[in-house]
């Protein structure tokens, strides 16, 4: 049943709307309740002077089963839309997390929407009262944004008969957000309008496989943007892709072995990866008999002694994270290594992947669940008796990687590779863009994994390949949360949707393959 008999208005104009369905994270839960019902307010924020005028939606879109049209899932969302927009000229884009088991309230109260929680990164936020900002780096200058809680996460559940766990794999989840931004832009009236996708670290991996099976039911995307890129499970914890992350983490905490210390990350950062594709490569296939110059110069790139690197085999791993500072009892954040958590006591104990205790995601937890909960029941109007589910572990416990990749090719749940399913849609949409974004801090998916990554995806042809473009910025895992980072990623997103939305001959080449595919 719907909480109300139909909208109303409150004093501002808004549509305020409570909802009373109970939704269900465990993996066997689902809803019968299948009313597509939201709250509607209106804002307005100020970019590069000037006003701009949006409404922002909060509430569900209902899927179907695309064999028998029956509902199969009820999916939470956020839209910020412009006011006033013409659909063929108005981007649209679609956001979400990773996890999987994640929502999408990270990536949306920390980057690009119209309104962006305050952080003391990469210090400790601390405990309320905190606030919320006018986000001067938002996209709503170029684009519409969709922000996706997929099934599990947030307020989303499966439809009875279906189940949760029917969900939570590969090619089911990407099936779900495809039939998802299939019924937004039937529902919005946009299937007219340049379209893109915006997944962050495991959203990465769905969003190769979403935008391919979009583009076998029609929907042809104009760009991808891939933040902290995981696109290859066989390559996790690679130590050659570690290499220059631990470098970068070791530059920053002024641990390097090298006097005078590089003044410029970048240049320092492709010095490292040249070493780690050769030297260090070979250092660690010679071992027990490395070159003894090439452990000296191991030791001076990363700051750990050399007696420590020849007890780890010379493997750069996750034990690097505690080492760097032990002398001073601090532990690294895997997500952005400048953040630094006690590392003594019962500190010391603490599992740091359990319970957001990774010195990261202590450090903003707090704020984001504080503020989310006043963003969205106070300033979006959406209130429920349901708990919103922000990460949910039984989705992550219960993931299936199967995967069946474009070639028809079945890989096994321990080596998802997704990287062919982007090469794939680029070889056929020659005229996608994508901008793959990645922090040099950031440990979880390391920045030089992923060019190693992009680099190896079957793709030939030099022309297409000039559509992808990788850019790198001083920040972690969410590279947004660092000010200036954000800065400069808004600059680059901005490229993108200028250059994708002013080359009009392409504009048109992408809606005349997707009208064939319909």
């Amino acid at each position: 049943m719907s909480g109300v008999v139909g909208p109303f208005l409150d004093e501002s104009g808004d549509q305020p709307f409570f909802d009373p369905v109970v939704y269900g994270n465990g993996p066997d839960d689902s809803v019968t309740d299948t009313t597509e019902t939201a709250a509607v307010t209106h804002h307005s924020i100020t970019i590069d002077g000037r006003e701009i005028v949006y409404t922002a939606t909060a509430g569900h879109l209902v899927t179907v089963d695309p064999s028998s049209s029956a509902p199969n899932a009820k999916i939470f969302y956020v839209a910020f839309t412009q006011d006033g927009q013409r659909e063929e000229t108005r981007p649209v884009t679609f956001f979400y997390n990773g996890g999987p088991g994640s929502s999408a309230v990270f990536v949306l109260l920390g980057s690009f929407a119209p309104r962006r929680i305050k952080t003391k990164m990469p210090d400790f936020t601390p405990p309320a009262p905190y606030s919320m900002e006018d986000n001067t780096d938002s996209l709503i200058d170029r684009s519409d944004l969709v922000f996706i809680n997929p099934v599990g996460t947030g307020y989303s559940a499966a439809v009875a008969p279906h189940r949760n766990r029917e969900f939570w794999g590969t090619d089911a989840d990407a099936n779900s957000i495809k039939d998802f931004i299939k019924r937004y832009l039937t529902k919005n009236n946009r299937w007219n309008s340049p379209k893109f996708l915006f997944g962050e670290s495991y959203g990465t991996a769905r969003s190769c496989v979403v935008a391919y099976r979009l583009h076998e039911d029609g929907v042809d995307l104009n760009g991808v943007t891939l933040q902290s890129s995981i696109l290859d499970y066989r390559q996790v914890g690679n130590p050659i892709g570690l290499l220059p992350t631990a470098a970068a983490d070791a530059w920053y905490h002024k641990r390097l072995g090298i006097d005078p210390p590089p003044p410029d990350l970048p240049a320092f950062a492709t010095e490292v990866e040249r070493f780690s594709v050769g030297p260090y490569l070979q250092a660690l296939q010679d071992f027990p008999k490395s070159d003894p110059a090439t452990v000296d110069q191991l030791a001076s790139y990363t700051g750990i002694d050399k007696n420590t690197l020849l007890s780890w085999s010379l493997f750069i791993g996750w034990p690097f994270l505690t080492a760097l500072l032990a002398d001073r009892s601090r532990a690294l954040g895997a997500y952005d290594g400048r953040v630094t958590g006690i590392d003594s006591g019962i500190a010391g104990k603490v599992d740091p992947a359990s319970g957001g205790n990774d010195p990261t995601m202590a450090a903003v937890s707090g704020v984001y669940t504080a503020m989310w909960n006043l963003y969205l029941n106070e300033q979006l109007k959406f209130t429920s008796n349901s708990a919103y589910t922000d990460l949910n572990d039984q989705v992550f416990q219960n993931w299936d990687y199967t995967h069946v990749d474009p070639t028809g090719a079945k890989q096994g749940p321990d080596a998802l590779y997704t990287a062919a399913d982007l090469a794939a849609l680029m070889a056929i949409n020659i005229d996608l863009k994508v901008l793959s974004a990645n922090g040099f801090y950031d440990f979880v998916t390391p920045f030089f994994q992923t060019v190693l990554d992009l680099q190896q995806m079957p793709l030939e042809d030099a022309t297409v390949r000039g559509n992808l473009h990788i850019r790198f910025y001083p920040s972690g895992h969410m590279i947004y949360l660092d000010g200036a980072s954000r800065t400069a990623l808004k600059y680059d997103l901005a490229w993108l949707y200028d250059t994708v939305v002013s080359d009009r001959a392409a504009l048109r080449r992408v809606l005349a393959l997707q009208e064939r595919m319909r």
